[in-house]
């Protein structure tokens, strides 16, 4: 399959119908060896209010009706559909995801876009049984959903393409204007897909990208009044510091997680080995759900350890651009070294590293790593590592793998392996989790799925049918006969 090649390209603001510059650029480097791959015009807050204005008039005009949002949403999955190929290389090369990789998320991407134009044409609200209490008697009752006017959205750089999706495509289905912050390390993949959204029919002003610092950008769209809802995927500091500094807008937070899989001994330990391998080190474990934390009955612990460190040894790790690559960087120099630390941290206070724990292709990447039994105090088991690391431990009862899963802040996904029915039913009264996946690793995950956590990891539901519910607000109305 041929590859898209990426040349350095300078890409523009989307603000208030124009394709906007700023006179200042930021560049957007590979992960992988450093190397320009576009600018973008560095915005400030004065480009957000311009974007924000633009927005409220025009929501206020509203012509925009549920059919025509799902036709635009239509088009745009199937643009998405016939640009997979440049996508993906748009993703690999600004995020370091390798590129068989990165072709999913771009068709994942689309399939986002097809389940938010069906939330478009069946977004409808509910009647109420008035009639039911004595006051209600001759009364017509209905609950309506309205937009809530304009969103604030600020996407993260592990999957810049798809989880932008996740936040304008609701947006748009639920009658929305919408102002993007993406990803200072990837904004290109979240640029180009705003462009096909316009090229699909997007009216203008409905959508504005602003790229930018955080503390600027990202502060502006959280203060500012007229927004109605912030819709955040980032890191539980950042997230809850948004939370607090809006207390009066609805903020829906999609944060991080300490991901664990229990693997009884009544379960398919083979089976959970390949998976975990798969999920535990795809996108360098850059994923809010990557296998973290692997919780292993001692009378399989032996077998299913030697399984998972046999094929993660036969990872390739390299190049992201390369199709044979398994395992590309993680997403800066700085990260790459605090995941290192913390690997030498967990060897150094009694893990055993398994496999891997060096850097290697000239020290670009830290290689996929598996550490036996560090303390629980250790970093690796209680801090989001956001890299290719993964622990195992040994546990004697079913109980015991409960209480040491939830020994996390976090509460986003958990997998279990049994054949027990009633210990799957055991788990998923047990586990304090947002998900929790019989047969299945925490990091799977279908896009109409509702996806989000509890304690640290969150207080929203993605998936476009939950989305649209976030980002609307419910409106009473009586008639009387």
């Amino acid at each position: 399959m041929a590859t898209e090649t990426i040349e350095p390209t300078d890409h523009k603001l989307l603000v208030a119908g124009e394709r906007l510059e700023t006179g200042e650029w930021d560049e957007v480097k590979s992960p992988y060896d450093g190397t320009v791959v576009g600018r973008v015009p560095h915005a400030d807050a004065a480009v957000v209010t311009r974007a924000v204005g633009a927005s409220v008039e025009a929501f206020e005009k509203a012509d925009f009706p549920q059919h025509a949002r799902a036709e635009v949403l239509d088009r745009a999955a199937h643009l998405v559909s016939e640009r997979v190929e440049g996508l993906a290389a748009t993703i690999a090369a600004e995020a370091g995801k390798p590129l068989k990789t990165a072709r999913v998320e771009a068709q994942r991407a689309a399939g986002t876009l097809i389940f938010s134009a069906v939330e478009a044409r069946k977004l409808t609200g509910e009647m109420i049984p008035m009639e039911a209490g004595s006051a209600g008697e001759g009364k017509l009752g209905m609950v309506l959903r309205m937009p809530v006017g304009v969103v604030g959205a600020i996407s993260p750089f592990n999957f810049p393409l798809n989880l932008v999706a996740h936040k304008l495509g609701p947006s748009i289905a639920a009658g929305n204007a919408t102002v993007l912050k993406p990803a200072g390390q990837t904004p290109i993949s979240a640029i180009k897909l705003a462009e096909i959204l316009y090229e699909a029919g997007l009216p203008e002003n409905w959508l504005h990208v602003v790229c930018g610092s955080g503390a600027e950008v990202g502060n502006a769209i959280v203060e500012d009044e007229r927004i109605g809802a912030i819709s955040f995927t980032g890191s539980a500091p950042v997230g809850w510091a948004i939370r607090s500094k809006a207390p009066r807008k609805k903020v829906n937070l999609e944060l991080g997680s300490t991901a664990p899989l229990i693997v009884h001994s009544d379960g398919d330990w083979e089976a959970a080995a390949d998976k975990a391998q798969l999920h535990a080190f795809s996108h360098a474990g850059q994923s809010c759900i990557s296998v973290q934390r692997i919780l292993v009955h001692e009378d399989v612990a032996e077998d299913f350890t030697q399984r998972l460190v046999g094929r993660v040894e036969k990872l390739v790790v390299g190049d992201p651009m390369d199709e044979a690559t398994d395992v590309g960087p993680v997403i800066s120099p700085g990260d790459r070294d605090r995941v290192k630390e913390w690997v030498d941290e967990a060897r150094a206070a009694g893990g055993e590293v398994l496999v891997g724990g060096e850097l290697v292709d000239e020290g670009r990447c830290l290689a996929p790593t598996v550490i036996k039994e560090p303390p629980r105090e250790a970093k690796v088991w209680c801090e989001e590592i956001f890299g290719p690391v993964a622990t195992v431990h040994a546990y004697k009862s079913f109980e015991q793998a409960l209480e040491l899963a939830n020994d996390a802040r976090f509460g986003l996904q958990a997998g279990v392996f049994t054949r027990d029915i009633g210990r799957g039913l055991q788990a998923a009264e047990a586990l304090e989790f947002g998900g929790v996946l019989i047969n299945e690793v925490p990091t799977f995950r279908t896009d109409q799925m509702p996806y989000g956590g509890v304690k640290d990891s969150g207080n929203t539901r993605e998936g476009p049918a939950y989305t649209v519910r976030e980002l609307t607000e419910e409106r009473l109305v009586t008639l009387q006969g």
